[in-house]
């Protein structure tokens, strides 16, 4: 009896005993989780044919290192373009900015000065001294015509008695049509002398000394503003215009933003690139973390709060993480957790930071143990 009564008391401790265990281990205890990295997508923003591939999948790579390039078809062509479109358009603003030269503002006042001496002259009308030079023109066109007829006449009865030659008659002939229409021409000039300037070549002739006269002011004063303003907001979009390009000829290269490792490539040379679409992803190395799920019953944790963290890869190595991040509100657990009671369970998601001079030792997808106990407690307890 008293040996039945005893072994009821062992298999009791023993019960108690795995109790206690049981409810030490969950208090403090650790969750699984996954060593995870940025996933960043690259891509190129104008898009083209793939000229090079400089990289492999699972390659290690250094932020700036150049990952493929692209064809630059007609961008080369087109910045050129832009780069004269610019050069004039900053020439021309210039030019405005400056204002006239000395030697434009002298020929400007040399031109209005000029045509101000034709108006004088218009609204003076002919001196005598023209008309009475007229007049002797036409007393001498006169007596050339005299001549000529004089000339023509003997001609003509030399010719009727063929004493004459056909030619001589014939150049008479010329020479008294030319006396003719020189006397008339004379005539005309007379005739416009003696009526004046008219008034509608007045009117002409102020016109043009007033449009001499403002071109004169403006090269005294400057360009106007607006003018001015103009070729500036020329200038600038033409400026503009070749920055676009440029920037589109930057992206023809595209270069790793960060050190990490080529996770997924599919990308060769003579491929079509789509713009804006991702045609490669860099696992950021720079930033590992470990993605955890802790019960309701240690969500007591903090933000900041570091806690142990071991791998299973490397079980020697100690490392010490700090939690970055606890979500708000309970979800179940992920289905790759532990057993299909725990993952029953609500809990909470928590993010805890790896340190960086442990980054180089460990990698993404590794399994990782997040400690709830503090560092303190954790390394007091492998002392013991």
């Amino acid at each position: 009896m008293l040996s039945r009564f005893i072994a009821v008391l062992v298999i009791v401790a023993a019960l108690l005993g795995l109790l206690f265990y049981s409810q030490y281990r969950s208090q403090v205890g650790y969750v699984s989780g996954f060593i995870e990295a940025d996933e960043i997508r690259v891509g190129s923003r104008i898009g083209g044919r793939v000229q090079e591939v400089l990289i492999e999948e699972g390659e290690r790579v250094t932020a700036g290192q150049k990952l493929f390039e692209l064809e630059p078809y007609d961008l080369l062509e087109r910045e050129q373009e832009a780069v004269e479109r610019l050069a004039i358009r900053q020439a021309e603003h210039q030019r405005l900015v400056n204002g006239f030269r000395v030697q434009e503002v002298a020929q400007a006042k040399a031109r209005f000065e000029q045509q101000q001496a034709l108006l004088e002259k218009l609204r003076a009308g002919p001196r005598t001294e023209e008309i009475q030079a007229a007049r002797a023109r036409v007393h001498v066109a006169e007596a050339e015509l005299t001549l000529a007829k004089r000339k023509f006449d003997r001609r003509e009865e030399l010719l009727s008695t063929n004493a004459a030659a056909r030619e001589e008659y014939e150049v008479a002939s010329e020479q008294l049509n030319a006396a003719s229409g020189l006397l008339e021409v004379r005539k005309e000039e007379l005739a416009l002398l003696l009526a004046g300037t008219r008034e509608e070549e007045i009117h002409e002739a102020e016109a043009r000394v007033e449009e001499a006269r403002q071109a004169w002011i403006l090269t005294q004063s400057g360009s106007r503003e607006e003018e001015v303003q103009s070729a500036k907001a020329a200038r600038d979009a033409a400026a503009a215009a070749l920055a676009v390009i440029r920037a589109q000829k930057e992206e023809l290269i595209v270069k790793s933003p960060v050190d990490g490792v080529i996770e997924a490539l599919d990308l060769q040379k003579g491929d079509l690139a789509a713009a804006g679409a991702p045609v490669l992803s860099v696992m950021d190395l720079s930033h590992l973390w470990v993605r955890a799920y802790v019960p309701q019953n240690r969500v007591g944790l903090q933000v900041g709060e570091q806690l142990p963290i071991t791998v299973d890869s490397l079980p020697d190595q100690r490392i010490v993480g700090r939690i970055t991040f606890i979500a708000r509100q309970a979800e179940f657990t992920p289905n790759n957790v532990q057993t299909p009671e725990e993952r029953s369970k609500q809990v909470f998601r928590i993010k805890v930071d790896l340190p960086a001079e442990q980054l180089q030792s460990v990698r993404p997808g590794m399994t990782a143990n997040v400690w709830l106990q503090s560092v303190d407690e954790w390394t007091a307890g492998d002392d013991g």
